[in-house]
């Protein structure tokens, strides 16, 4: 089937290039290139053992920011292609919006935050940033991924415009490579953020299910659960347990993905934006979810929030991974030397704001294997240093 590319998409061949001017590939465009910079970079690999919700040793099968961001990219695609979107952009946008994530989901982030108050905080939007301007380092020519404009704007503005106090990072880097942070970003971006919510709100309920921590009968209370349980029902009124849960929220997923699709085509029809650069300018996002199913999704999330993630189980491992974030920041802050070498020469001859954020970008790193390894390292005198 031929791809329409609408008037509103990114288009690569008029990408505004990357910081680092480089020859372009003959194979493949701008956003291609920055997906698979993104694939192959460390930062990405290391996802496979950050969790969502549930702590890596807990269970196989629970979503990692891995999977999550596997997942994400797959429903950015398919949006993207129904709109007449760039989907490699997009694509890119969906597998790089978790990097700057630290270990034990949002409890570890909330916990570093807190212990970065005193020297500029912590965001995962500013460690993304970071992780592709200047904590990678790969490549000969640069520090980072060199990633596109394109890219780098809709990995920091997929939420909406940013406006002052920017977290720390974003604004030093906006100073030499201006993203336009006042402006919506494009189209593409917005899809991977929307692909981001899709993906979560199903596979949090899938993951609390598998975990016991509620029932699908209990997840029916919410409208866009209970049509979808009402038609696998209907449909298949022997089917197994697990092929029904299965079926259930394959078919809530497919109601979000629909909806989007509508809604935002609606919008578009309306804006009639002949350039992404006036989907940018757009006194609104253009990639939304529509009001009757954002009040059905509601109720879920507050669900989830109740019923997942504030769930006694989780709270105590939440504890105790904040502990654990805590222990080790304050001990390598009194005693640098005991930071791995590669680090240990540069933190100890650094200032005290200096030496928290170098701290920061290494626990900030870690996966959830290797803060519980390191921890027991430096915390339990019969561990091997």
């Amino acid at each position: 089937m031929r791809r329409v590319i609408a008037p509103y998409a990114v288009e690569p061949a008029r990408s505004r290039g990357r910081l680092h001017p480089e020859r372009e590939s003959e194979h493949r465009s701008p956003f291609q290139r920055d997906r698979d910079r993104i694939i192959h970079s460390t930062a990405f690999r290391r996802l496979k053992h950050k969790t969502q919700v549930f702590v890596e040793h807990e269970g196989d099968h629970y979503r990692t920011r891995l999977t999550h961001s596997i997942e994400v990219a797959q429903i950015a695609r398919t949006i993207a292609r129904a709109l007449g979107l760039d989907e490699d952009l997009a694509e890119a946008l969906s597998l790089a919006h978790d990097l700057g994530h630290t270990p034990f989901g949002h409890a570890g982030e909330t916990q570093l935050h807190s212990l970065m108050a005193p020297y500029g905080g912590f965001d995962h939007n500013g460690q993304a940033l970071r992780v592709v301007t200047e904590l990678e380092r790969r490549y000969a020519s640069f520090d980072g991924l060199n990633l596109t404009w394109e890219t780098l704007e809709g990995l920091i503005k997929h939420n909406g415009p940013l406006a002052a106090p920017l977290p720390h990072g974003i604004g030093e880097y906006n100073a030499r490579h201006d993203l336009e942070l006042s402006t919506h970003a494009s189209a593409e971006a917005q899809v991977a953020a929307i692909a981001d919510d899709i993906a979560y709100n199903n596979h949090d309920l899938d993951d609390g299910l598998r975990a016991g921590l509620f029932t699908l009968e209990e997840t029916a209370e919410m409208s866009a659960v209970s049509r979808a349980l009402t038609e696998v029902d209907g449909g298949f009124p022997d089917l197994d347990p697990t092929r029904r849960q299965h079926e259930t929220l394959r078919r809530v997923f497919g109601f979000m993905v629909d909806d989007v699709i509508a809604e935002s085509q609606r919008r578009l029809d309306e804006l009639q934006p002949a350039s992404a650069a006036e989907i940018r300018a757009a006194p609104a996002p253009v990639v939304a979810f529509s009001p009757a199913l954002l009040a059905d999704i509601t109720p879920l999330r507050t669900f989830l929030f109740q019923r997942m993630y504030r769930h006694t189980r989780v709270n105590r491992m939440m504890s105790k991974a904040k502990r654990i974030m805590a222990e080790m920041f304050g001990l390598f802050m009194e005693e640098p030397n005991l930071m791995p070498a590669p680090r240990r020469a540069e933190v100890e001859a650094a200032s005290p704001e200096r030496r928290a954020r170098i701290i920061a970008d290494y626990i900030a790193g870690m996966t959830d294997r290797y803060a519980l390894d390191e921890h027991r390292k430096l915390f339990d005198p019969r561990a091997s240093a």
